[in-house]
């Protein structure tokens, strides 16, 4: 009896006991998450200036296309792929963004340039606000429809206020070069690269942060179900317009880098083929992933010069040099949907995922 008592006295210490104080997680994962998005912007900011001081002027200038046709896709992968919510207006948002820019370098040339992009979020978050308050309760095809016209009928207002907007022929501004201590060192298309991806990486940043937050689930729970996020106390009328709001944003931040970098603003830049083509090239790197929009970009923005090298090539006409980039995009398009469902970077992940050596479990005796 004496040792069935101690037994149970071992036992009951055995329970009292008090567990053993837990491990605080250290390393990349214990840093908030806006830190570590900042710190990964700045490892690609030091990537992209190495890019820049050994590539030529050309290709620096291919690089700023990438980063600000990124930033539109990243802002339209929030919309799209994060609240469900399917757009083909985003080219006028760029439009706005771009004039926007225009007129204030025109009109108001001794503004900084980072002065000048705030401005030119203001004016496309108050577009994005009221054309997602508009369409708040539209749903597939009549939101699509509703974006539409709004990609279809802005350029128009070029013609209507030709004094102001310069009608078909656009704006034409001149910007700044690189600073005269750089001067030597960086090209001014270089500068103005380094300057895009700056802008590029730190929007890029806050837009990962805002998907992987609260606001980023709440989006999420209204594209799979917006029944059940309603019912779960999402606010689903005001989460679809923050998403608009965001989205515009990012895409008229875009079109300001745009004109900056080209130095002009046209109509026939913001046309229905660009958001189509967006939202196509989004489809494309891969919808619910920013890393989606940077293959999107790059396909975006290689594919076209490599079909208008290979139209010269063949020595085609005109027309044919035009039309051969779109055709070329959609074949391309069409083997990476019927190959690859969830886009470029789907594939990618799927890749890693079979490459990754699998962990054998091993069950103690």
């Amino acid at each position: 009896m004496t040792s069935s008592i101690a037994q149970s006295g071992e036992r009951a210490t055995t329970r009292t006991a008090a567990p053993e104080p837990r491990t605080s997680t250290k390393g990349w994962k214990a840093l908030p998450l806006p830190v570590r998005h900042l710190a990964l912007a700045a490892l690609a900011l030091t990537a992209v200036l190495g890019l820049l001081l050994a590539t030529s002027d050309m290709n620096a200038l291919r690089v700023a296309t990438v980063g600000y046709t990124m930033l539109a896709i990243a802002g339209l992968q929030l919309l799209v792929g994060g609240s469900g919510q399917v757009s083909l207006g985003h080219g006028a948002f760029m439009m706005i963004g771009a004039y926007t820019m225009a007129l204030l370098i025109l009109h108001q040339p001794m503004l900084p340039l980072a002065v000048n992009l705030l401005v030119v979020v203001g004016v496309s978050v108050v577009a994005g606000l009221a054309v997602g308050a508009a369409t708040a309760r539209l749903h597939g095809p009549y939101l699509a429809g509703a974006t539409l016209v709004l990609a279809v009928g802005l350029p128009g207002l070029t013609h209507r206020y030709h004094e102001v907007l310069g009608g078909s022929n656009g704006l034409t501004i001149r910007t700044a070069g690189a600073p005269p201590f750089l001067e030597g060192i960086v090209s001014t298309t270089a500068w103005q690269a380094l300057v895009v991806w700056t802008t590029v990486v730190l929007a890029l940043a806050l837009l990962a942060t805002i998907s992987s937050g609260r606001l980023g689930r709440r989006m999420r729970t209204i594209r799979d179900d917006e029944t059940a996020a309603a019912m779960s106390g999402v606010p689903v009328g005001r989460t679809k317009v923050v998403a608009f709001v965001v989205s515009a944003a990012a895409g008229g931040l875009a079109g300001g880098l745009q004109v900056y970098v080209l130095g002009t603003a046209t109509p026939s830049t913001f046309t229905l083929a660009l958001s189509l083509t967006l939202l196509a090239a989004l489809v494309l790197g891969g919808i619910g992933s920013l890393w989606g929009a940077l293959w999107a970009a790059i396909a975006m923005v290689h594919l076209e010069l490599w079909a208008s090298d290979l139209a010269r090539a063949l020595d085609l006409s005109r027309d044919a040099e035009n039309n051969l980039p779109i055709v070329f995009f959609g074949i391309v398009l069409f083997l990476v949907i019927r190959f690859w469902p969830l886009g470029v970077h789907g594939a990618l992940q799927s890749l890693r995922t079979r490459l990754r050596p699998t962990k054998t479990r091993t069950s103690t005796p």
